[in-house]
């Protein structure tokens, strides 16, 4: 299992492999955000996307499939996520892409209220097939502490 002790800044992490196909950018749009450029060709055509696109909470929904997929692949003692401080949506994504991700941790303490968790940032970047950047973030995490007393 890793734990909060287990984690050092600089750590960095290739991982995950998602095919982005039609049918689910539409799902996606149709039940969370039904924009005419995610649903429609003739309107996607003719807007600055130039096809149907996926939603940019797809594409965070996506990476987040990719990164718990890595997390329960490593047996990580994480608890969860109280946000994110930073997301930018890069370029679009289309059916038929391939989706990566690479993370860094970027900065980690321990909990000063909670001292059974640390709290750690990761700057987060999901890569389409030609290696292009289509989001971008700063996250937070939550991970349990091997030792609650200890101290970095």
């Amino acid at each position: 299992m890793k734990y909060y002790e287990d984690i050092a800044v600089g750590d960095a992490r290739s991982f995950g492999h998602y095919e982005v196909t039609r049918e689910e950018v539409m799902e996606f749009a149709g039940k969370y955000d039904p924009q005419p450029f995610h649903l429609d060709d003739d309107a996607a055509a003719a807007t600055h996307f130039g096809r149907l696109s996926a939603s940019g909470w797809h594409t965070c929904s996506m990476t987040m499939a990719m990164m718990v997929e890595n997390m329960k692949s490593e047996r990580s003692a994480g608890l969860g996520s109280p946000g994110v401080d930073q997301l930018r949506w890069k370029k679009p994504v289309y059916p038929g892409d391939t989706l990566r991700c690479e993370t860094e941790v970027i900065e980690k303490r321990r909990s000063a209220s909670r001292p059974e968790m640390g709290i750690f940032k990761s700057h987060i970047r999901t890569y389409n097939q030609h290696d292009e950047l289509v989001l971008e973030m700063v996250s937070n995490g939550l991970i349990a502490t091997r030792d609650p007393g200890g101290t970095d």
